[in-house]
């Protein structure tokens, strides 16, 4: 989505006019890691990162109405959280303030369909606040300059600048400064969701402790090894994915989820249905190119 550059309308002034839609709804599309390299720990405490970035078209979506009372949140997934620990909220309110509101967010309740599980490192917290901050814009009928929506979702976390550009990107730093790329050519995705998710600290503390013992291995992904370590399924669902024909397979970010990249929808619903018959969820996607997942986010 792109945002007009100028001045922020107030919020109040805006909410009561006539013209103003009530209700928008967002589509919050995943994504997988295609490489992950730690580099080291920063000195601000964050690890260094090289991770290249690729769109998704499963998505979660998210439904925001204006109402009375506080903002407020609703999830169809119990371990989504509903209060300010919800990225969502975050993003509320950190565009509430930018609008030069006082207090905290008000006037809007937001409905979140989950599709894209929670801990499986496939960016949907980061997702759903970017999808928020779209929406809200649009609902708010605020004129955000991109460089301001660029930092406030900067703070927020650090994938979440990744879902303003979309496609296929390099990311660097913390994962938080993005060099688009050529978008690589169009995949059909198979992606398998152990019955466990990867909390992310957790996943870098055992890679501070792997390095200390033993080389990473050669995946492309230097947190799998760590990962698996602990949960072996992960390994042997990756190992699966490329004896099932996957031009590429890897865990994605910090798990738990894994994925395989077929070149064609034949190939990757094979390889669904042969793994699907182990008690795993599995989800056949795509990737999504710049162009198409900028269409495809867009507020309705």
């Amino acid at each position: 989505m792109s945002f007009v550059t100028g001045g922020l309308l107030p919020i109040d002034r805006v909410s009561r006019s006539s013209g103003s839609a009530r209700r928008v709804q967002v589509r919050a599309p995943a994504k997988i890691n295609l490489t992950l390299r730690v580099l080291g720990t920063r000195p601000d405490g964050y690890h260094e990162l090289r991770t290249m970035f690729q769109s998704l078209a499963l998505h979660d979506t998210l439904t925001l109405t204006l109402s009375e009372g506080p903002f407020s949140i609703a999830c169809d997934d119990p371990r989504c959280p509903s209060n300010e620990d919800n990225l969502v909220w975050r993003a509320a309110d950190a565009l509430w303030r930018t609008a030069g509101r006082r207090g905290k967010p008000a006037g809007v309740h937001v409905v979140i369909h989950k599709q894209i599980p929670i801990e499986a490192g496939l960016g949907g917290g980061s997702s759903d606040a970017a999808a928020a901050l779209r929406g809200l814009a649009t609902l708010w009928q605020l004129s955000v300059p991109e460089e301001r929506l660029y930092w406030i979702a900067r703070d927020l976390g650090a994938d979440v600048p990744f879902f303003f550009e979309g496609g296929t990107v390099l990311c660097v730093d913390r994962g938080d400064v993005l060099y688009p790329l050529i978008d690589r050519p169009p995949s059909s995705v198979v992606l398998i969701f152990p019955d466990f998710g990867v909390n992310t600290r957790d996943a870098y503390r055992w890679w501070d402790e792997w390095t200390e013992q033993q080389t990473p291995t050669e995946t492309g992904n230097d947190l799998q090894g760590p990962v698996a370590a602990r949960h072996p399924g992960i390994a042997r669902a990756v190992a699966r994915l490329r004896r099932l024909g996957a031009t590429h397979a890897a865990m994605s970010g910090s798990g738990s989820a894994v994925f395989g990249l077929y070149e064609t929808d034949r190939k990757a619903r094979s390889a669904a249905r042969a793994v699907s018959r182990g008690r795993v969820r599995v989800v056949v996607t795509e990737t999504l190119t710049r162009r198409r997942y900028r269409a495809f986010s867009r507020p309705r």
